[in-house]
Order: C-alpha cells, then structure tokens, then sequence
C-alpha cells in the first residue's frame, strides 16, 4: 500500500521546482521568526508574511499549503539556531552538553515566546540534527540509549525551566538597571501586608527587615547573576557524573 507523500510533513515534499523559486524556504522561516521577534507569534500570518517578503499572499501557498506549514519551518530555523558546529563540540561528554545547552539557551533567549508557540511542532531535519548531536555528546558516557535519553532530557529541562523563569523575571524587572517596574509595585504591596500576618515565617525571615521593593532588589540581582545558569547547569552535570561513578 504506497503512502501519499504529499500528506506528510513539508519536509517530505520536495521544494516548488522546475524553476528557481523566489522565496526559499529558509527566507520564509527567517522573515516569520522576524515577525514573531518584533511583534509576537499571533501576529504571524500568511498575509501579514507576504507583506514581510513582498510577495502576494496567494502567493505564498506555492510554498506553504497551510499556516502549520509555516510554523514547522520557523519550529525547524529555530532547532537549526541549537546546532553548535561540528568543528566546535567539545570530546568529553560534560562540554559537550554545556555547550548545546549555552547554544539553546541562548536561541530561547533571541525567541522567548518560542518555548510556549512552538510546543507540539513535530521535528524536522535541523531537530533530528540536533537529536543526533545530542545523543553524539553523551555516547562516551557508557549508557544504555533509554537512559542517554534521561541524562539529555535532564540537561533540556533545565534549559527550558531556567529560561521561562528567566522570562518571567525580566518582565517585572528592567534586567539593565535591576529597577523594579512600576507595574509590580500592587503585587509587592499586597505581599508586604500578608507578611505581616505572620503566616509566612521564612518568607518574612528571607525578606528580613527590607523594604519590599529593596528585597526584591536583591532577589533581582542573585536572579540576573552572570553565572548563575552555568552554576544550575554544573550542579546538575555533577549529578549525572556522580550517578556514572555509581554505576561504574
């Protein structure tokens, strides 16, 4: 029973041929994700990606027969931005996960409503690439392939935790001055008064004797650290390593 290739992924059908097309389909995921970075991921539209490239929105569906289409692309371009080059990853299993899990953050950093709009895409060739280097770093580890899965999970669960985090921080605090918005100042008011209830010892005793706005000050600057990312990420490898020794 043949299949019907054209049901499939966009990655399963060929590029419009016969001629040289005008839009690659590199070019359309990189004027997407430049919509999504400047305006947000609802503003990306078929219209509104045609206007982007110059181009007729009918005349986009010689590319793209669906928006999902479109979405599996710019899921794609960003899987492509996790890619550290062939040349550039390291021998040693603990540097080579340190240095896909520095290149994804990063790429979440440059795309922080990806995490969220892109959850749910299937994979395409830059994510099983990027499945394929993964699985590549931690094969001198001696684990079974279930358990290489964990340990590379482990390592993208951190990653994805500390940038939603992340971003959630930076939405409440200017991460250049540390000033906390103006927008949060009801929230830390109705905080300050539920302290005082008593029913929140060790929050009190965190906060201590601290304007609100000065302790949040403080959790700022521990929460914009320059190296608290790589302290989460070696904590975490020590884990793994630790239950390697075990096992050995």
């Amino acid at each position: 029973m043949s299949r019907d290739r054209d049901a499939g992924p966009i990655w399963a059908r060929p590029e419009p041929g016969a001629r040289r097309p005008r839009h690659t389909r590199d070019e359309i995921a990189a004027a997407a994700l430049a919509i999504a970075d400047r305006e947000g991921f609802d503003a990306v539209s078929m219209r509104r990606l045609a206007r982007e490239l110059g181009a007729g929105t009918m005349s986009l569906y010689h590319y793209l027969r669906t928006k999902d289409d479109l979405i599996a692309l710019m899921d794609d371009a960003l899987m492509g931005e996790l890619l550290v080059p062939d040349d550039e990853l390291p021998a040693g299993w603990r540097e080579a996960l340190t240095a896909i899990a520095l290149r994804t953050r990063d790429a979440w950093a440059r795309h922080p409503w990806a995490i969220e709009a892109m959850r749910g895409v299937g994979m395409g060739p830059n994510g099983m690439k990027h499945v394929e280097q993964s699985l590549a770093a931690v094969a001198s580890t001696g684990l079974d392939p279930v358990d290489q899965l964990r340990a590379i999970g482990m390592v993208d669960d951190y990653v994805i935790g500390y940038c939603m985090r992340d971003g959630v921080v930076r939405t409440a605090v200017d991460g250049s001055t540390g000033a906390v918005s103006g927008a949060l100042d009801p929230l830390l008011d109705y905080v300050a008064e539920r302290l005082e209830t008593g029913e929140y010892p060790y929050t009190k005793a965190l906060v201590g004797d601290d304007d609100m706005r000065e302790a949040w000050g403080r959790f700022a600057d521990q929460a914009f650290a320059a190296d608290r990312f790589e302290e989460g990420l070696t904590r975490l490898l020590d884990g793994i390593e630790l239950d390697l020794e075990r096992r050995r």
